[in-house]
């Protein structure tokens, strides 16, 4: 089940699968592990297919997503931000999610602070914050999918487990790991093992229900570590088609509803080109080592920019996320070599490298990986 159409193995995405991880919640630890089943032996190949053949009618359950990306604490961020950005990285993401059919689909993520859910419900497609009892409304053409879940984050195993099979090709070794039980399911477990020690994922599992051929659990783990750095699991699931009253959104009282095209929908981008500002992307080598080179300007000009952009009502907020921005930099750790001279952010699971001269590089892969794109 997916609430983006499921990509093809033909698909690149080891980089992609990394950007998940960034913004996949964070906790320290695994999932409780259950008694191994026993079940009849499946070879690797029967598995993909079971899970490229395999049809869902329904589902409903909740998803627990952890991490333990072993980022570096970055000084100089302001407290609000910070908070935020604590969020995302320390703390564990909760998900219940609803599936009858790829034009009924809903993602409810639970934190702390509020829910925030995102329906889709025929051409329907609503995007509630409880933080800001506001309701975005979208209309989707009929041949159009449906965004994944809020912040892009994999909602499902089944997301997380097509990302990772998409880098399936020569350059990753698959293989049947042992039994499990998940979500108190039997399940088998797929095992990807990048063949490219450049790459800094050294393992990557799946556990695939042995009856519904659904995945339950994806697992990431970087190299050297036993315990995952990155976990999405179901923790109760049921393959029972939902009712059509979840797919209905309900406005709480007071909520302010939005239509999309009033809320100031991005323009399209062409191939090739980055948001944010960046003029353009690039991708760099195939399969685990993949990296993404994005020409963002040089290092300092966008606090600079910032501050000199502030003015009127926006100034106080230009000013402190022109701050936000130089205490990021000054946290990262500098670095120089034959390629040039820039900051480095290192995690277990991928690297960012920010040149002086104006390039990011972000990749599943160790900073020499990074350095060698970089010298070009």
């Amino acid at each position: 089940m997916s609430i983006i159409t499921r990509p093809t193995l033909r698909w690149l995405v080891p980089v992609t699968a990394v950007a998940a991880v960034i913004g996949g919640g964070a906790a320290i630890g695994t999932f409780a592990a259950e008694a191994e089943p026993s079940l009849p032996p499946r070879t690797a190949a029967q598995l993909l297919v079971d899970l490229q053949t395999s049809r869902l009618e329904g589902l409903s359950g909740t998803v627990v997503q952890r991490a333990d990306l072993g980022l570096p604490a970055l000084a100089g961020l302001a407290s609000a931000a910070a908070g935020d950005l604590t969020a995302l990285v320390d703390g564990t993401n909760t998900l219940r999610v609803w599936y009858s059919g790829p034009d009924r689909q809903r993602v409810a993520l639970i934190g702390t602070l509020g829910e925030s859910d995102l329906i889709r419900d025929g051409r329907d497609v609503w995007a509630w914050n409880s933080r800001t009892n506001e309701a975005v409304h979208h209309t989707v053409a009929a041949e159009n999918g449906t965004k994944a879940a809020p912040s892009d984050l994999p909602a499902t195993p089944q997301q997380a487990a097509d990302l990772a099979l998409a880098a399936i090709d020569p350059s990753t070794e698959v293989s049947v790991g042992r039994s499990a039980t998940v979500a108190g399911r039997d399940a088998y477990e797929l095992v990807l093992d990048p063949r490219d020690n450049r790459s800094l994922i050294a393992q990557i599992r799946i556990a695939i229900d042995a009856t519904e051929h659904i995945p339950l659990r994806f697992e990431v783990f970087a190299t050297g570590a036993d315990r995952a750095a990155f976990e999405v699991a179901f923790t109760q699931v049921d393959f029972r088609r939902p009712d059509a009253a979840q797919f209905k959104f309900n406005p709480p009282p007071g909520v302010k509803i939005v239509e999309g095209s009033a809320k100031g929908d991005a323009p399209e981008r062409k191939p090739g080109t980055a948001p944010d500002g960046m003029d353009r992307t690039k991708t760099v080598g195939t399969g685990w080592t993949t990296v993404v080179v994005a020409e963002a300007g040089p290092l300092g000009e966008a606090d600079k920019a910032a501050g000199n952009k502030a003015d009127g009502d926006k100034a106080a907020g230009d000013k402190a996320a022109a701050e936000q921005i130089a205490g990021l930099l000054n946290g990262l750790t500098k670095v120089s070599g034959d390629w040039g001279s820039g900051r480095l952010l290192t995690s277990r699971l991928f690297s960012v490298l920010l040149t002086d001269d104006g390039r990011v590089l972000v990749g599943a892969v160790t900073p020499e990986r990074l350095y060698e794109v970089a010298r070009g």
